[in-house]
């Protein structure tokens, strides 16, 4: 299973996770407490490992925001009420792969999230019915409930609250989040 720490805002946060390689990092470009700008993406990429892929997040952005990230990303997330049509387009102008907040039938992967992104709020794992697509889980994942949330089989355990300590990330969680997600049978 793979793991996705999101929301790095800081070079100590680039530092915490080329300490244990996680398969993708989140630059939160939309609006959030841990919305970032393309300077500090470039700062953030430039330090981290290239074995980690980058993914840039949006949500109701227009294109020229998303070419101009493009630079420093791996792969887009849409995790706002972009329509499929929406999907589309930016999967042929860009090249990446795209993963998308619900369903989508242009996304490479699917994401399922809490009511409030970021906030730490779980989203009802319950709701998830079969899909024909890999789709990452978030919203409220933290290390207590690693071992539930993979019974629900997703590609991707995607975290960002869950390894904070008042709001900032937290090294020595990133660390055990990561190293729980890889134990997993």
């Amino acid at each position: 299973m793979k793991v996705k720490i999101c929301g790095l805002t800081r070079l100590e946060d680039i530092a915490a996770v080329n300490a244990c390689l996680p398969d993708y990092v989140g630059f939160v470009f939309a609006p959030s407490r841990r919305q970032i700008n393309l300077e500090q993406a470039r700062q953030l990429k430039a330090a981290l490992d290239p074995r980690i892929q980058s993914v840039g997040v949006f949500a109701n952005a227009d294109l020229a925001e998303i070419a101009q990230a493009c630079e420093v990303i791996d792969l887009i997330q849409l995790h706002g009420n972009e329509n499929d049509e929406f999907v589309r387009q930016v999967k042929f102008l860009y090249n990446l792969p795209v993963i998308k907040l619900g369903n989508s039938k242009h996304a490479d992967y699917l994401l399922f999230d809490g009511p409030n992104p970021g906030s730490g709020q779980a989203f009802d794992w319950n709701t998830i019915s079969c899909y024909n697509k890999p789709y990452f889980l978030a919203g409220g994942l933290a290390l207590e409930n690693i071992t539930q949330a993979a019974t629900h089989m997703p590609y991707c355990l995607d975290v960002s609250s869950g390894v904070e300590t008042d709001g900032v990330k937290d090294s020595a969680k990133i660390m055990q989040f990561v190293s729980q997600v890889r134990r997993l049978p």
